[in-house]
């Protein structure tokens, strides 16, 4: 079952690309009788199952980041463009670094898919979050110049020596000179981009000839392949709309694989050897292979550890601040997303492809 496409596939996009994936057939695991203390019940309405909120980071540069601050939660600074969603504290910080984590474990403990050199000698991670994927890039290539950049100073100050991080809004003009960069990473940066073609259009000039940008991205449309997720569930009538709804009222997508925004935008930006892959992103401990299993636990933590950061911002635009029912519709969410009957999972694709030589 290693090989199954509908685990994880690997395919050339029209001009010139390729497809190969070892991900396991995402398939449930038997039910135990334990596994029934998580289903859900539509009698169980307590409000009381957790709380994602937290204190704000304080910050010793506060007078210069001007961070927003909206029910506690802090934001990155209004002097960006941006409207992007999530919160920049350490709670989401938190759940940033979980994802880096499911994402390692994906992919067989690599940090990317892209067949770059070994002897790179400049990197440059865009919105780069905590920095942890610029970090582990930097242990392993100790001889190549590793940048991140993002919307706010979200990283350590203790990292490698050939590690930095900079302020920058990857919306806006890039500033570094073309033909910089041996390799460019770009990740979920769903929900933050309005010209995808111009995003990769300004990776492919700062990408050194012969160089290389991957992209991996997620649709959070939560899905399952045995209607195990009621029509009635929140998962159906909150989660899922509130994502499409959000994308219609700020102009900025969250179904990034579904408009196969990566793809056009290499294709337009003139790149080759194009290459996506495909993953499927289980939630919860319910698939029975136990690498999806570990995978899908890590999404869980994930989302529970701030489900409140990646929902609040999207409440207040889609349903408005005022509206009551949030604290209780997160309730059910988590009870849901508990449970092993449901088998819900999301969407991740990578796609990277090559500047050419003679670019």
């Amino acid at each position: 079952m290693a090989d199954q496409p509908t685990g994880a596939s690997t395919q050339r996009t029209a001009q010139q690309g390729a497809t190969g994936s070892n991900q396991p057939e995402l398939i449930p695991a038997p039910r135990t009788g334990d596994d029934h203390d998580d289903d859900f019940d539509e009698s169980d309405r307590d409000s009381t199952l957790g709380d994602d909120t937290a204190s704000s980071t304080n910050s010793v540069t506060a007078s210069i980041l001007e961070y927003r601050t909206i029910k506690g939660r802090t934001y990155h600074s209004e002097k960006h463009d941006s409207k992007y969603f999530a919160p920049n504290d350490e709670q989401q910080m938190h759940s940033q670094d979980i994802t880096h984590h499911y994402l390692t474990v994906m992919l067989d403990d690599k940090l990317f898919l892209a067949p770059v050199r070994q002897d790179m000698e400049k990197v440059l991670d865009v919105g780069t979050g905590t920095g942890i994927w610029a970090i582990d890039v930097g242990d392993q290539y100790p001889k190549a110049e590793v940048t991140g950049t993002d919307l706010s100073p979200t990283q350590p100050l203790w990292v490698p020596p050939n590690v930095k991080f900079e302020i920058d809004d990857c919306t806006k003009e890039w500033t570094w000179a073309d033909n910089t960069f041996d390799f460019i990473h770009i990740r979920y940066l769903f929900g933050a981009i309005a010209d995808w073609t111009a995003l990769f259009r300004q990776a492919f000039r700062c990408c050194k000839p012969g160089g290389w940008v991957q992209s991996c991205e997620c649709d959070v449309v939560m899905c399952s392949d045995d209607d195990s997720i009621p029509e009635n569930s929140v998962i159906n009538t909150f989660w899922n709309p509130l994502w499409r709804e959000l994308t219609k009222k700020l102009g900025l997508s969250f179904q990034v694989l579904e408009e196969r925004l990566q793809n056009k935008g290499f294709e337009e930006a003139g790149f080759e050897d194009i290459t996506e892959v495909n993953y499927k992103l289980p939630i919860g401990g319910w698939p029975l292979d136990p690498k999806l299993a570990e995978i899908g636990n890590l999404t869980l933590l994930t989302l529970m550890n701030d489900l409140e950061g990646y929902t609040l911002v999207p409440w207040n635009i889609v349903h408005g601040e005022s509206t009551p029912g949030y604290q209780q519709t997160l309730a059910f969410l988590r009870k849901e997303l508990r449970s092993k009957s449901m088998h819900a999972y999301m969407k991740v694709r990578y796609v990277y492809g090559r500047k050419p030589g003679s670019a």
